[in-house]
C-alpha cells in the first residue's frame, strides 16, 4: 500500500514538474535531447532495411524526435546536418515568414495571401508558393532563417533551412553559401523547426496555431502518409513533403493513440520514397511500441 501511494506522489511530482517545466518555457535544445537507446535503435532498424550504405555516402538523412512528454524530447538522427536539396519541403520557410510579418504588423492574413499559403502547404502549390514568396519578401526568407532569432541556417552546423530560388522557371537568386543548393535542408533542422512549432515557439502562440491548421490535413497522400495510413489507420499529420527527380523528403509531426514524434527524412536515390515509406514505419515502431534494436542484431547492410 505504502509503495502505491509512493508512485502515486512521485508520479503527480514529476506530472507537475513537466507541467512548470512548459509553462515557463524551459525547453532544450534538441542537440542535447540525444536519446542513446532511441539512437541504437533507430540505426538498427536502418541497418535491417539495408541503407547503411546510403546513410554512409549520405544519400540518406533521417531525424525521429520523440515528442510524447514535449519538455523531455528523445531524439535520434543518422545525418541530421547533411544539407540536401530538398525540393518543397522548404515552403515551409515561406510560411515562417509570412507569419513573423503579420505578427511585425507589415501583413495581413487575408485572402489571397492566406489561400497561397494553404495551397503551398497542403497541396504543394509551386504557382502559390511562387505568389507568397513575392508577397512576404526574398531577402526577408533568408534574413529571417540567419536571424539570431531562429537561427535555422548555420554554417558552422553544416547548414540548413534554405530557400534560394522562386518555385518556377527562373534560376535561382541566392544558392545557400556552403553547398550551392537553391532548395535545401538538414533533417536536424527541418526537426528543430517542428519542435519550435509544437511549443508554441515560432513568432508566437497565436501563430503557431494558425500555421499548424495550415500543415494539417495534407492534400497528398504519398510517403509517410500513404505508409502510415495503410498501417496504421488514425494517425494525424502537420505534414510538408518534396519531390524532385532523386530527391525525396518528408516531414511531420505525427500522432496517434496519445504519442506523438517528429519525423523527417530525406534521400538522394530513385528508390527514396520507397525508403521514406519503410522508414517511418519504422520510426512509428520505435515510439508506439518501442524495442531496442541494435546494429548487432540486424541483417547485413546492402
Amino acid at each position: 500500500m505504502l509503495g502505491t501511494v509512493r508512485v502515486l506522489i512521485v508520479s503527480t511530482l514529476t506530472a507537475l514538474c513537466c507541467l512548470a517545466s512548459v509553462a515557463h518555457g524551459a525547453y532544450p535544445e534538441l542537440r542535447q535531447a540525444v536519446d542513446g537507446e532511441l539512437q541504437r535503435s533507430l540505426e538498427g532498424h536502418i541497418d535491417r532495411l539495408g541503407l547503411r550504405r546510403a546513410v554512409r555516402d549520405r544519400r540518406l538523412a533521417a531525424t525521429l524526435v520523440d515528442i510524447t512528454d514535449i519538455a523531455h524530447p528523445r531524439l535520434a538522427q543518422v545525418n541530421g546536418d547533411a544539407m540536401m536539396y530538398a525540393a518543397s519541403l522548404p515552403k515551409i520557410t515561406i510560411l515562417l515568414a509570412a507569419f513573423q510579418r503579420i505578427h511585425d504588423g507589415s501583413l495581413a492574413l487575408e485572402d489571397p495571401l492566406r489561400e497561397h499559403l494553404t495551397a503551398m502547404i497542403r497541396h504543394s502549390s509551386n504557382a502559390s508558393a511562387r505568389e507568397a514568396l513575392e508577397i512576404v519578401g526574398r531577402d526577408y526568407v533568408l534574413k529571417l532563417l540567419q536571424s539570431e532569432r531562429y537561427h535555422f541556417y548555420e554554417a558552422n552546423e553544416g547548414g540548413g533551412l534554405w530557400l534560394g530560388k522562386s518555385y518556377g522557371k527562373e534560376p535561382a537568386f541566392k544558392r545557400d553559401p556552403l553547398h550551392n543548393i537553391s532548395h535545401g535542408a538538414t533533417s536536424h533542422q527541418v526537426a528543430r523547426f517542428y519542435y519550435l512549432l509544437a511549443t508554441d515557439r515560432l513568432v508566437d502562440r497565436d501563430a503557431c496555431e494558425a500555421m499548424r491548421e495550415i500543415l494539417g490535413e495534407p492534400g497528398l497522400g504519398h510517403k509517410f502518409v500513404g505508409a502510415l495510413n495503410a498501417a496504421h489507420p488514425g494517425s494525424t499529420f502537420l505534414r510538408k513533403s518534396g519531390t524532385w527527380r532523386t530527391y525525396h523528403s518528408d516531414s511531420a509531426i505525427i500522432e496517434r493513440d496519445g504519442r506523438r514524434y517528429i519525423a523527417v527524412v530525406l534521400a538522394n536515390d530513385p528508390r527514396g520514397a520507397d525508403w521514406l515509406a519503410k522508414l517511418v514505419l519504422a520510426m512509428d515502431d520505435l515510439v508506439m511500441a518501442p524495442t531496442t534494436l541494435t546494429a548487432e542484431a540486424s541483417l547485413d547492410a546492402e
